[in-house]
């Protein structure tokens, strides 16, 4: 206990590492109590709703406690670890030696005054307090009480029986007849507060309430059990957790329209492979996926209105000037959709580089909260899974998804002939509230003349 003065003890608490995130889970920890680090050195793995994201410690000192072991999701704001400063502030430096103290009672205004002494112990501070504690206090029990009547106005040890209430708390229980003593306090340490005042006020014939209250707490635990040897529970939280919130927002929100087009990709398959083989592409990922998203960014230009977004708040259509192209992406945390911001700038081997980065990110797991914010149109490539097509449900606030299908070898006519060509299936989502079924329809019917004939990217560019 010594060493609290010779070093004050700061808590490190969960950061908003994207925007507007309440939670996260610690997935890893690579510091353990009694280690150094200094200021950047990165102390855990944390995973958001929407990536995992490395935390760095903003100041040196030595870890004196971890409050959280891994797999714990916790809210942001809540101090995570505990570092032990060299040469803190002046408020924490007298945690030991109360005694000192009590002569300047306002040097202590803030409520990591207490923290040193309750470190370890997980009691959270109130911003309520205003008097030093004794010092003698050291223990969880002690503290609590030591603070009651200093809380009070009362320093003297003589009134620590006396109940912990604010003065306008007080003068409400005189009012209304209520023995303080006899009121269970549901404050930060042991403080009564308004709320208690008058529920202890209430007729007691209000009390029976509480036994049925209880009882419907124990009656869901049968429901809970289940065969551990047949069945697995998988919590719901991080990646998967957002995806089922934002799809279920999203499904419910936008009313939406999915229009199909089969088309002979042959031409583009072939294209692909001569890219392979140009030097201007050389070291860069050359697929369809490339092409076909070029091919959507042309549609785009000659249809822009179909980028939008619907703004509920002020009733309006917000029309992008921009694309920022979204890529969804299975990995092993879950779907994801990064995007490409301002796809619609890029020359053809400036997207396939876009396209390399985002997806080898997206599969080490670093991609960041921005790179999948700000998107406008989002493809999915469900044809790596053999599937010919699907109904792709809009990524939030967005206004069409483009769903690509498996490429095969059937039988096609082709000039007047039933030949073997390659042929796909393309289905466009759209937000039915902003984007009618012409303009639906001639998005998709673009993209789909830009696959058969490639050399339209250069006539419609």
């Amino acid at each position: 206990m010594t060493t609290m003065t010779e070093a004050s003890v700061r808590e490190f608490k969960m950061p908003d590492v994207g925007e507007g995130l309440t939670e996260a889970e610690i997935l890893k920890w690579y510091v353990q109590p009694g280690d150094t680090v200094t200021d950047g050195q990165v102390v855990c793995e944390v995973e958001t709703a929407k990536a995992a994201v490395e935390l760095p410690i903003p100041y040196d000192g030595v870890v004196r406690a971890l409050h959280f072991p891994e797999g714990t999701t916790v809210d942001v704001g809540t101090s995570i670890i505990a570092v032990a400063v060299a040469g803190g502030a002046a408020p924490e430096a007298p945690a030991e030696p109360a005694q000192a103290v009590p002569a300047q009672p306002k040097q202590e205004p803030k409520p990591e005054g207490r923290q040193p002494v309750l470190v370890g112990y997980g009691v959270a501070t109130s911003s309520t307090k205003r008097r030093p504690r004794k010092g003698p206090e050291v223990t969880v029990p002690a503290a609590a009480q030591a603070v009651q009547p200093e809380l009070n106005g009362h320093g003297a040890g003589a009134d620590r029986t006396r109940p912990l209430a604010k003065p306008p708390v007080r003068k409400l229980a005189k009012d209304l007849g209520v023995d303080l003593a006899t009121v269970t306090p549901s404050g930060p340490d042991g403080v009564i507060t308004r709320e208690d005042v008058h529920a202890a006020a209430t007729p007691r014939a209000a009390e029976p309430a509480a036994p049925v209250a209880a009882a419907p707490a124990v009656a869901p635990a049968p429901v809970a059990s289940y065969d551990t040897a047949r069945e697995t529970r998988v919590p719901v939280k991080g990646v998967r957790k957002a995806t089922a919130q934002a799809m279920v927002g999203s499904a419910f929100t936008a009313p939406h329209v999915t229009e199909f087009v089969t088309v002979d990709v042959t031409r583009t398959m072939k294209l692909v492979e001569e890219l392979k083989h140009d030097k201007e592409m050389q070291g860069l990922r050359v697929n369809p996926l490339l092409l076909i998203a070029k091919a959507l960014l042309v549609a785009i230009k000659r249809n822009p209105d179909v980028n939008a977004s619907w703004d509920e708040a002020g009733q309006e259509i917000v029309r992008k000037h921009y694309v920022n192209l979204g890529i969804a992406a299975a990995t092993p945390r879950g779907l994801i959709v990064p995007n490409i911001k301002d796809a619609h700038e890029k020359t053809l081997p400036q997207l396939a580089e876009a396209l390399g980065e985002l997806v080898t990110t997206a599969r080490e797991g670093k991609t960041s909260p921005a790179a999948m914010q700000g998107g406008t149109v989002t493809i999915t490539n469900v044809g790596v899974f053999g599937v010919d097509t699907g109904t792709p449900i809009l990524n939030p606030g967005e206004s069409a998804i483009l769903a690509v299908g498996a490429i095969k070898l059937q039988p096609w006519v082709h000039k007047g002939k039933v030949k073997p060509r390659q042929v796909t299936t393309l289905a466009l989502s759209f937000d039915h509230r902003l984007v009618d079924g012409e303009l639906g329809s001639k998005v998709l019917a673009d993209v789909a003349a830009v696959l058969e004939q490639p050399k339209r990217l250069i006539t419609w560019a």
